[in-house]
């Protein structure tokens, strides 16, 4: 069944669902305002970063690099890295909102991350798909920058944050959102144990950022690793002709 063919959801079930996850998300803009003034952003720059980028793991990327003194290249090499699968998920949403006009997609393209795909594939018809995404973007975009404002003006007028902890915000976000992606599959676990590996080997010897970049490489390594020979084929059962399974 299409989308178009499937039965239309409630307006107000599909806003429902859009404004609990544009406001769940959207406060964490707050960790972000901090970490960024904490890294050495003033508030113009980090309020900038997010009201242009909009996608939250690469700003944090980026403001990792920078605040951990080493050069931003890296670090912006490694949040085009991260902000690349938005461009993934515009190939599925992108038939599902069904936008025909250049600038509708141009205009669309800049809210297509990871809550307002998820919000738009939970919706069974078009009609539903477009208010969902629409709802979603425009709440997360309004509450992610206001609360940025709010992070970086609050973290500013505290003085020092790493007196105050503020300092592992933006590494303790990356890990509360790693921590549901372990769930299942034995090699996500993998990936997670060999990028943890690579960076932490890697950090004494290059510059900052660097290791972060180098650590993409656990992805491909566990695939290899687990495209080994199948040694392990049927084998016929000595003195019963049959197949052991």
């Amino acid at each position: 069944m299409t989308v178009c063919e499937s039965p239309t959801r409630p307006r107000r079930a599909v806003l429902r669902d859009s404004l609990g996850v544009g406001i769940a998300v959207g406060v964490s803009g707050v960790a972000f305002g901090g970490t960024a003034v904490a890294g050495g952003l003033s508030v113009a720059q980090a309020g900038v970063l997010s009201l242009l980028a909009f996608t939250g793991a690469s700003q944090f990327a980026l403001v990792a690099a920078v605040a951990a003194g080493g050069n931003p290249l890296p670090g912006a090499v490694g949040a085009l890295l991260l902000g690349s699968r938005n461009a993934l998920y515009g190939l599925r949403v992108g038939p599902l909102l069904g936008l025909t006009r250049t600038r509708q997609r141009l205009a669309a393209a800049q809210f297509v991350i990871d809550e307002t795909t998820a919000v738009t594939l939970a919706q069974p018809d078009r009609r539903s798909a477009r208010l969902g995404f629409s709802a979603t973007a425009a709440t997360l975009f309004v509450l992610w920058n206001a609360t940025t404002l709010a992070g970086a003006v609050g973290a500013t007028a505290l003085g020092d944050p790493s007196r105050y902890g503020l300092d592992v915000a933006g590494p303790a976000c990356f890990l509360a959102l790693l921590v549901p992606q372990l769930r299942g599959a034995r090699e996500r676990y993998w990936v997670a144990g060999v990028a943890v590996v690579l960076a932490l080997a890697t950090s004494p010897y290059l510059p900052s950022g660097v290791p972060i970049l180098l650590a993409t490489l656990a992805v491909p390594l566990v695939l290899l690793a687990g495209r080994r020979p199948d040694r392990g084929a049927p084998v016929a059962a000595q003195g019963s002709g049959e197949e052991v399974r």
